[in-house]
């Protein structure tokens, strides 16, 4: 069988990564006739006055043909009389570095071009360093376009120095720099008869003999479950991917993170029952007892796998927002996908220099250090002991586009001694006493909507009746409990967290809690609601801006319109429209008493 080797060709803009591998499976004869001959029609109405435009065999969209510039992660899979081949063609331009990192993902080894006649750019230098990020230890340099500096050796000595000095700061098994033309294919499947002093492989014949396999074969169990099967009544087994190690049938193996031991008792591979099973395989194991496993837990007879909820990483930022401390998320380590909040911005790293700057926020395509912390514990281990349960990716919780990729650095053994406490007097005895059921009603509306007249006003009739309740109002919360916040994204992501764990111990004492916070985010909100539980119940004033602004009797908003108060929500800071609250109310609409009325109502009681 035939050995797989998985690439990614990266590098800068019009480097010409997507005409190499075009050229490559051109040569070799790689594609099938009728795409040779599309290829030489397409390639009339080019760029090349008619030459063959091999580019045209990767990018594939229209917006690629007409820019001439790579989009999209293109994938090609080919062989050799040697060795399989699955390459990533990426794009070079920044704006699309997301698309890059998911195709350096999978990657076992980099082909990274370099335009001899501009050298090393901070594109290079950053897919570099995103390389490495995802554990890449394996690099390939081409520097493509030697036809236009007349084949120089000193020109392509010069650049292999300067990547030779900036690589050294990196964790690398091996270097090999080609000089190629990928349009006249020199050094690419045939030797170039121009450059002459290069006496080293052509590209794909490196590509073929290289070994990129670092197993010892002495790497114990790991296998991360993706899915529990149960055809029947009688069957319940366990399926994943062996990440490390193998299994064998009667092998003790420790479930996590519980930390159940069982034996394995049968092992499937596809329908064919066998005695062992090694890893890169997808297998059905069956235990000799009944152990609570789902997706997410981890079968391993490994120590090295740690339980824990928090953890310092490096992360490449891919979102169009600001990445600021408290930012909550979705986050998927191996099979595990649970809630997770980024704490701590330690600091960015300078993609030029490595340097590590100071900063408590990141932009997009910047590389960071940052401490995250879990909403409960799960299997993890550093990425230098295990790719797939040492990398993660951060999950935007409103829009589900991936945010963030990220490495595990190591976990803060801290998280460790805290342990949640249960009282012996409980929540539902507490509710009993005071003859209620807990509740949270949060009011989330612009400034001047009318959020703290029904908050005070609902208080005001819950009393009435009887019950039990606390209000919490924006502005008197932070001259307390916050009064060291501010007014910036970070600090109203970090004053939303606390009043919704203030909330919640309230809620865990039987009161009835209501809230009037401007909350202007949806993640923020989402968040509230993750950390309360289903106590939370969203009401949204949908006053209309024209109006608040009307009853703006401290003058804040036209302050904020002459740029006197900055970060002011709904002048010179958003306010996102909440998309799944319980119940709307515009004031302008019905009275204060009506209002209350539909809160009550909704509350049932």
């Amino acid at each position: 069988m035939k050995s797989l080797l998985k690439f990614i060709t990266c590098g800068s803009v019009d480097d010409g990564k997507s005409t190499l591998i075009g050229h490559m499976l051109y040569d070799a004869k790689l594609i099938f006739t009728d795409q040779v001959q599309a290829l030489e029609l397409e390639s009339r109405v080019g760029n090349r006055d008619g030459k063959i435009d091999y580019s045209l065999l990767l990018d594939g969209l229209m917006a690629e043909r007409e820019q001439g510039i790579t989009i999209d992660v293109a994938y090609r899979y080919f062989t050799t009389d040697k060795r399989s081949f699955i390459v990533a063609d990426t794009p070079g331009h920044e704006e699309y570095t997301r698309n890059m990192a998911v195709g350096a993902s999978f990657a076992d080894l980099a082909v990274i071009l370099l335009d001899a006649t501009q050298g090393m750019l901070i594109q290079t230098k950053r897919h570099i360093r995103i390389c490495s990020l995802m554990g890449i230890r394996h690099f390939v340099f081409a520097i493509n376009k030697m036809d236009l500096v007349h084949y120089d050796k000193s020109c392509f000595e010069k650049i292999e120095r300067s990547i030779r000095q900036f690589i050294s700061e990196f964790e690398t098994d091996s270097l090999r720099f080609i000089p190629v033309s990928a349009t006249e294919g020199d050094n690419v499947n045939r030797k170039s008869q121009t450059m002459f002093w290069y006496r080293g492989e052509t590209l794909l014949d490196y590509l073929e003999n290289i070994e990129v396999d670092n197993l010892t074969g002495e790497e114990e169990l790991l296998m991360p479950v993706q899915r529990v099967c149960r055809p029947n009544h009688t069957f319940r087994g366990f399926q994943g991917q062996i990440e490390a190690g193998e299994i064998n049938t009667g092998d003790e193996v420790c479930i996590l993170p519980s930390k159940e031991q069982a034996k394995v008792s049968d092992i499937y591979v596809a329908d064919k029952k066998q005695d062992t099973a090694q890893m890169g395989q997808s297998v059905t194991l069956q235990l000799d007892r009944e152990v609570d496993i789902s997706r997410g837990c981890v079968i391993t007879n490994s120590n090295q796998v740690q339980i824990s909820d928090m953890f310092t990483s490096q992360i490449l930022w891919m979102d169009d927002t600001t990445l600021v401390p408290g930012r909550n998320c979705w986050i998927k380590i191996g099979t595990k996908q649970l809630p997770a909040s980024v704490m701590d911005i330690k600091y960015k790293i300078d993609v030029n220099s490595g340097e590590h700057m100071p900063g408590n926020q990141a932009f997009k395509n910047e590389l960071v250090v940052c401490d995250v912390a879990l909403s409960e514990k799960c299997a993890l281990m550093e990425f230098g002991q295990n790719r797939s349960l040492g990398s993660f990716i951060l999950i935007d919780r409103v829009s589900n586009m991936t945010s963030a990729c990220g490495v595990i650095m190591h976990t803060l053994r801290r998280s460790d001694n805290l342990v949640w406490h249960e009282t012996t007097v409980t929540k539902q005895m507490r509710c009993a006493l005071k003859n209620q059921n807990s509740k949270t009603i949060w009011f989330t509306g612009l400034s001047g909507s009318g959020k703290s007249t029904l908050a005070n006003a609902l208080e005001n009739k819950l009393a009435l009746m009887g019950r039990h309740t606390m209000l919490l109002d924006g502005d008197n919360v932070r001259m307390g409990l916050n009064n060291n916040l501010g007014f910036n994204e970070h600090d109203r992501v970090e004053n939303i967290r606390r009043i919704a764990e203030v909330a919640k111990l309230m809620n865990d004492a039987g009161l009835i809690v209501i809230t009037a916070f401007i909350s202007p985010y949806e993640t923020d909100r989402e968040n509230a609601r993750r950390i309360i539980g289903e106590d939370f119940l969203e009401v949204y004033v949908s006053t209309s801006i024209e109006e608040c602004e009307k009853r703006d009797v401290k003058g804040l908003y036209k302050k904020a319109r002459n740029g006197e108060i900055p970060n002011f929500t709904g002048v010179t800071s958003p306010y996102e429209v909440p998309q799944s609250s319980e119940l709307e109310i515009d004031t302008t609409k019905i009275s204060v008493e009506e209002a209350v009325d539909m809160v009550i109502k909704q509350l049932k009681i």
